[in-house]
């Protein structure tokens, strides 16, 4: 005997499966431990410390008063620092 071909069977085992292989719970009832890790890493590495510990009297990142002060004068007067041109290869450009 011929099996059918039913397509609403195969649609439920398909979405069984998908739903079987989500399961974040332990059989004791607790939820697997590492479960989200990937998201938590990946937003610690895009999000900034908002209380950094840096060492006495030291200086925190950004801080600099005279480069900052400097800066705002020549912004306020227009005399703003031309752009300087990096060079990061010596090897020709073209089609030859």
């Amino acid at each position: 005997m011929a099996m059918s071909f039913k397509p609403m069977r195969l649609a439920q085992i398909a979405a069984l499966m998908l739903v079987v292989g989500c399961d974040t719970v332990h059989p004791n009832g607790s939820v697997d431990p590492g479960f989200g890790e990937v998201a938590r890493y990946n937003a610690a590495l895009q999000i900034i410390d908002p209380d950094p510990q840096v060492a006495e009297g030291a200086a925190m990142p950004g801080e600099n008063g005279a480069v900052g002060a400097a800066a705002a004068k020549r912004y306020r007067t227009d005399t703003v620092k031309p752009v300087e041109k990096v060079q990061t290869s010596s090897t020709p450009t073209g089609g030859r």
